[in-house]
């Protein structure tokens, strides 16, 4: 059976089982170092700490995809918390799902970010690796490092192949 996904906007309540939508529109700030800046501060708060953990940040250098796209895994990172932030004002879609040992397939779901907004992605939830719409695109990734120990070390990513659905996402 072919599914189609049609991303329908992220908003805090359509993405709030997923994780939290990162943006500056409706949340606290305070203004800094004399009045040159404003702080938006705890945005989202990371869960990374599993086996002594940390956060770190990368930042990611995505290829456009072609559309419709078809969603043939989903992964998830059952230790730790992911965040995506577009460093450009270009808009990315995202496709997500709940489940644990497998995803549920009846949870699936895509967004179309505005360009201003990044998400945040709970720990263990399923998710389809980034999707830009264009070419060179740079996102800030923060995520977990086991500083480089094997007693830090964890699973990171869990891949799930879809094989029952034939699942595609519209580019709108």
């Amino acid at each position: 059976m072919r599914v189609e996904l049609k991303p329908k906007l992220l908003t805090d309540e359509s993405f709030k089982k997923f994780g939290e939508v990162i943006c500056t529109e409706n949340r606290d700030s305070k203004i800094i170092n004399d009045g040159y800046a404003q702080k938006f501060y705890e945005l989202c708060v990371m869960d990374a700490n599993e086996k002594g953990g940390s956060s770190t940040l990368h930042i990611y250098v995505a290829k456009n995809r072609e559309f419709p796209l078809h969603i043939n895994m989903l992964e998830k990172h059952p230790s730790f918390s992911q965040t995506f932030m577009p460093r450009s004002k270009e808009p990315f879609l995202v496709v997500v799902a709940l489940g644990d040992d497998k995803p549920d397939l009846s949870t699936i779901e895509a967004f179309y970010t505005n360009g201003n907004q990044g998400v945040f992605y709970n720990r263990g939830v399923w998710h389809f690796p980034l999707i830009s719409l264009k070419n060179n695109e740079q996102f800030i990734v923060i995520d977990r490092a086991d500083n480089k120990t094997e007693e830090q070390k964890i699973v990171e990513c869990i891949e799930y192949n879809i094989e029952e659905e034939s699942i595609y996402l519209l580019e709108e």
